[in-house]
């Protein structure tokens, strides 16, 4: 696939040997094999040149296909090779509305995982 991510403004800093890049406004894209589209923005992130690991925080929002996403916070994991998005989790599809504390995707199966921290809570799933 393709990883494309743009900021409004950026510092770059090194960091034992790493060149880290602190973005402000950001808007990334992911296009996978097949052409699919994930758009992401954030108030703000950090991106490591070297793996293109990044970290999303503050308002961010997630788009794909006709599914929508809100969360505090996202670790894009190409290394992994998944998508971790967490904190204040709201998933909003054409059917159904899903409040949980985690959700997972695999960049490479598109497999998508809805978890919650603690076990003994349950997923708040609201239908249309």
């Amino acid at each position: 696939g393709k990883y494309e991510i743009k900021s409004k403004s950026s510092e770059i800093i090194y960091e034992n040997g790493l060149e880290l890049v602190f973005m402000k406004n950001v808007i990334a894209i992911f296009t996978d094999n097949k052409n699919r589209k994930i758009l992401i923005t954030s108030d703000l992130a950090s991106f490591n040149s070297s793996n293109y690991n990044t970290f999303f925080k503050e308002n961010i929002k997630i788009q794909y296909q006709n599914h929508n996403i809100t969360s505090d916070k996202i670790d894009f994991n190409f290394i992994k090779n998944n998508i971790l998005i967490y904190e204040n989790v709201v998933y909003s599809g054409p059917k159904n509305k899903i409040h949980t504390d985690n959700i997972q995707i695999n960049l490479i199966t598109k497999n998508i995982d809805f978890y919650m921290n603690n076990s003994d809570e349950n997923i708040k799933i609201i239908s249309k």
